[in-house]
């Protein structure tokens, strides 16, 4: 029997199972001269490079938004007594 290759790419996408390394984690993790994208220590895809500036750019974006989503979940109080208010809206479908 055949033994599966252990890395490569499918359509595209870039795949790697072969057991992870120390050096192998942080060297995919922080490639300077590289693009924002790198392909995973281990699984299936892309991750980002943080020796790229646009990497860090889009961590703080995502961040920025998690804050702002959990900050906005504890604001609610109830929103069933602002319904209750309102008219009833007509929808006509044809």
């Amino acid at each position: 029997m055949s033994e599966k290759p252990q890395t490569g790419e499918i359509f595209g996408i870039p795949y790697n199972f072969e057991r992870p390394s120390m050096k192998r984690l942080l060297s995919a993790y922080w490639q300077p001269g590289e693009g924002m994208l790198t392909k995973k220590p281990f699984g299936v895809g892309y991750t980002l490079n943080l020796a790229n500036w646009r990497s860090w750019l889009v961590l703080g974006v995502a961040g920025l938004l998690l804050y702002q989503q959990q900050s906005g979940e504890e604001g609610d109080v109830d929103t069933d007594a602002e319904d209750e208010d309102s008219e009833p809206v007509e929808v006509m479908v044809e």
